[in-house]
């Protein structure tokens, strides 16, 4: 069931770790980076709700409801993963960025409606914590790619004409390969359940249309039951903060560790494969974590847990700040991966334990509109920021990180869990 997500997640950690790589390579300035990554939640705000709602109200004898959905964003992110690397020049690699991100965000939203529709409230944790852990993995390998072609098959890791290594080229190839290899296994291995009442499916399609679905879909932001809109400030900053760290932390760490800008040299791209090693650990690191959050979430409640993930991540990113050494980074990264895994897990298994099962897919994606929103006032505000208040150092977009998800951590008290409710109601119990 959540296998998919392995490939899925072999997209995310290549945009990840190496678009403000490619970017820089082809001349973007500092500054400019954030609204050059403004292609990634725009296309998440425009494409899961959407995709959420029509997944919803899909039924096929043989492909089901969510699987359709999977294979077109397979087929779709392994032709643009085959083309980003061979961007020539940067409004290129700006349309290759579109295509990607719209195309994972047609696989990726059915896959957090598919858990809770095949599994029960009590299993939702730990099937949000699979997930996790086949994200974890496919991003542990996927970052770490360049780096493994460059120092284990001798790849070059420098482009002779300040173009894209043949280092990172190959990683995209092999990374949309493996994209459309996880997702289909999905497909083609997985049975769903059919909707309880079929012709009701067929007779609300018909009735709406699809700019009345459309229309729906946008709307539901005002309907929101009132954990959704809580779990919606949590999910602001959290990703506020992972924004700026997959923005930023290349060009902070080549600049503030390996004190070079100098995209052509070898210790710009030495310093650039690390930041992939770097993504790897946290990856790594929330895989493993993965399966120790639900039996913490058993002791402490759900919300509890996520609070002092976060907190370890916003600590994570900002001790790099204080770091000289390269290989400390492996120790930041350590707290960056516990929140990277809570984040991945516990906000979707609260708001699942609340929704109508019939609406699962439309909420999930309603709920997405706050991992995107985040993304765009980072997009918008943190070139300025750091080109006004900070002189341009990429190092203090990270602190911005770490202190959002701090606040993201502190946020998580204001969440009422049905899960805790639950658990208090049964201890009253006589």
């Amino acid at each position: 069931m959540s296998f998919g997500f392995l490939g899925i997640q072999f997209g995310f950690a290549l945009q990840n770790a190496n678009v403000s790589r490619i970017f820089e390579t082809l001349g973007a300035s500092k500054d400019e980076l954030p609204i050059l990554w403004l292609a990634a939640p725009v296309t998440g705000l425009l494409v899961q709700p959407i995709i959420g709602y029509y997944s919803d109200r899909t039924w096929h004898r043989k492909w089901g409801r969510r699987r359709p959905f999977f294979a077109i964003g397979a087929i779709l992110a392994t032709i643009a993963l085959f083309l980003m690397p061979n961007s020539t020049a940067l409004w290129m690699a700006v349309i290759m960025l579109w295509l990607m991100d719209a195309s994972i965000n047609i696989s990726m939203e059915p896959f957090r409606a598919f858990v809770g529709d095949m599994l029960p409230d009590e299993q939702r944790t730990s099937g949000f914590a699979m997930q996790s852990f086949f994200i974890g993995v496919g991003a542990i390998i996927a970052s770490a790619l360049p780096w493994v072609f460059t120092n284990w098959f001798g790849i070059s890791n420098i482009a002779p004409d300040g173009g894209i290594p043949d280092s990172v080229k190959w990683s995209f190839y092999l990374g949309g390969i493996a994209y459309f290899s996880a997702v289909m296994w999905t497909v083609f291995k997985t049975e769903e359940y059919p909707p309880d009442d079929l012709e009701a499916l067929k007779a609300e399609n018909a009735s709406k249309g699809i700019f009345g679905g459309l229309a729906e879909s946008f709307l539901g932001i005002f309907k929101m039951p009132k954990t959704m809109v809580q779990l919606a400030f949590v999910q602001f900053f959290s990703w506020f903060a992972l924004f700026a760290m997959w923005i930023y932390t290349t060009s902070a760490v080549t600049s503030h560790i390996y004190d070079t800008s100098d995209t052509t040299s070898a210790l710009y791209n030495e310093g650039a494969d690390w930041v992939g090693i770097c993504f790897a650990i946290y990856n790594g690191i929330a895989a493993l974590v993965a399966f120790l959050l639900p039996v913490v979430a058993k002791r402490l409640s759900r919300r509890v847990t996520h609070l002092l993930a976060l907190v370890c991540g916003g600590v994570g990113l900002l001790s790099i700040y204080f770091i000289s050494d390269p290989n400390l980074l492996l120790v930041s990264m350590v707290g960056v991966g516990i929140a990277w895994a809570s984040i991945l897990s516990m906000p979707y298994a609260m708001l699942s334990s609340i929704l109508p099962a019939n609406k699962m897919g439309y909420y999930m994606g309603v709920f997405n509109f706050f991992i995107v929103i985040p993304q765009i006032v980072a997009a918008g505000i943190l070139g300025f920021m750091l080109k006004t208040f900070f002189g341009n150092v990429s190092i203090y977009a990270l602190i911005i990180g770490g202190v959002s998800l701090i606040i993201a951590g502190l946020l998580c008290l204001i969440v009422e869990d049905r899960d805790v409710a639950v658990s208090f109601a049964q201890k009253d119990t006589p």
